[in-house]
């Protein structure tokens, strides 16, 4: 039996830092997915082995079955109906199973991926021989939420293999989860996501997950409808970034001048709901959606303007908006700053030889282009034989 499932990344289309100190935010999926395929051997195959093929990267994890059970006995059967945090014990005993795979040094940051892969098949199947293969378009650590694209894809083909599910498993193509299902999804790929970023928000699983556009702030997440076609050009400047760092500074930032940056944070959370309206509101025709296309453009133009002054800018940052303005387009970065990546607003109407004379001009200074459908479908599942 084969399980496929496949869950998108995300951006952050307006808010970043300033959700921190209680403004509002916006996020949402993008079609560039990470890929899980979940394949169990035949009784006749007589294998005893749990492999995880993370085909990008290169890396291969083979652990015997009965080693795992025997290093992880105390877990018991598997609880999939019960998302469940994964303590501190299990954890080290986890890390124990890591450890003898001899991760090459440059590779070592992938472990803690390793580690929720083995306590959500574990909690989920149980102790099973499988192949499990990963691929991805999402770059690494660049803020376009890879890692809880991969719980979340894991996740869905984990429970796909399972009678407990809803789904119609002779249904030909993709297929999504119910609301109730999606939940459960939802919640153990957070589980997965906490091993890996220790405390994270929860937003990454979620837009993976449900999909479209969320709007939150202070905890409390809406997900939102598009009702216009959207697509960016998605520039990742290779800059590494410490996200903590970031977010410290800006918070020091505000502590010294807390006045200018209130003022800062009230303007971002304007920004966050006036992009949001245009996005859900009615779009009858072409012209609408230039005019809707102008207004975002500039609200991303000014919430661009906003995190300079926050201070999360960096200079691969404004050598794509220098290069994207050449072209009269509207560009701002996506997630922590520093680095990361920049998205820009490819109008419906722009010319192909525009978008090829800007993405040769930025990948010439170094960078990865990628172009996305913004606000999509989240998490999805097919049986047999899609390719």
């Amino acid at each position: 039996m084969e399980v496929k499932a496949r869950a998108p990344g995300k951006i952050i289309l307006a808010g970043e830092h300033a959700v921190v100190h209680g403004s509002t935010a916006v996020a949402a999926c993008i079609d560039l997915y990470t890929y899980v395929s979940l394949r169990f051997p035949s009784d006749s195959d007589d294998d005893d082995t749990l492999k995880l093929l993370l085909k990008d990267m290169e890396l291969n994890f083979s652990w015997s079955v009965t080693r795992i059970k025997a290093t992880l006995s105390h877990l018991g059967s598997p609880f999939p109906s019960t998302p469940t945090t994964c303590s501190m014990e299990v954890i080290k005993s986890i890390a124990v199973l890591i450890d003898e795979q001899n991760i090459p040094e440059a590779k070592i940051g992938l472990s803690s991926g390793a580690t929720a892969f083995l306590w959500l098949y574990t909690s989920i199947i149980g102790f099973k021989p499988a192949t499990v293969v990963v691929t991805s378009d999402l770059p690494l650590g660049a803020g376009l939420g890879s890692s809880a694209a991969f719980c979340v894809s894991l996740t869905a083909a984990l429970l796909g293999s399972l009678n407990s599910v809803h789904l119609d498993k002779n249904h030909q193509g993709w297929l999504t989860y119910g609301e109730s299902d999606l939940d459960l999804l939802n919640k153990w790929a957070f589980e997965g996501e906490k091993i890996i970023h220790g405390k994270p928000s929860g937003l990454d699983n979620t837009v993976s997950a449900y999909g479209n556009i969320i709007k939150f702030r202070s905890g409390n997440m809406m997900c939102i409808k598009s009702n216009m076609p959207l697509k960016m050009l998605i520039t990742n400047t290779k800059v590494g970034r410490n996200t903590k760092a970031l977010v410290a500074g800006v918070s020091e930032r505000s502590m010294r001048h807390p006045d200018a940056l209130s003022s800062v944070f009230n303007a971002v959370d304007s920004i966050s709901k006036e992009l949001s309206t245009i996005i859900e509101s009615p779009t009858p025709d072409d012209l609408s959606i230039t005019e809707k296309e102008e207004r975002l453009a500039e609200l991303m133009e000014m919430n661009q303007g906003l995190l300079q002054c926050m201070g999360v800018s960096h200079s691969s940052i404004e050598t794509v908006l220098r290069t994207t303005l050449k072209f009269k387009l509207a560009s701002k970065l996506t997630g922590a700053g520093g680095g990361g990546c920049v998205l820009t607003l490819l109008p419906t109407l722009l010319s192909a030889t525009v978008v090829e004379k800007v993405t040769t001009e930025l990948e010439t200074c170094g960078f990865q282009c990628l172009i996305a459908g913004i606000g999509g479908t989240g998490v999805e599942v097919c049986f047999g034989g899609l390719s």
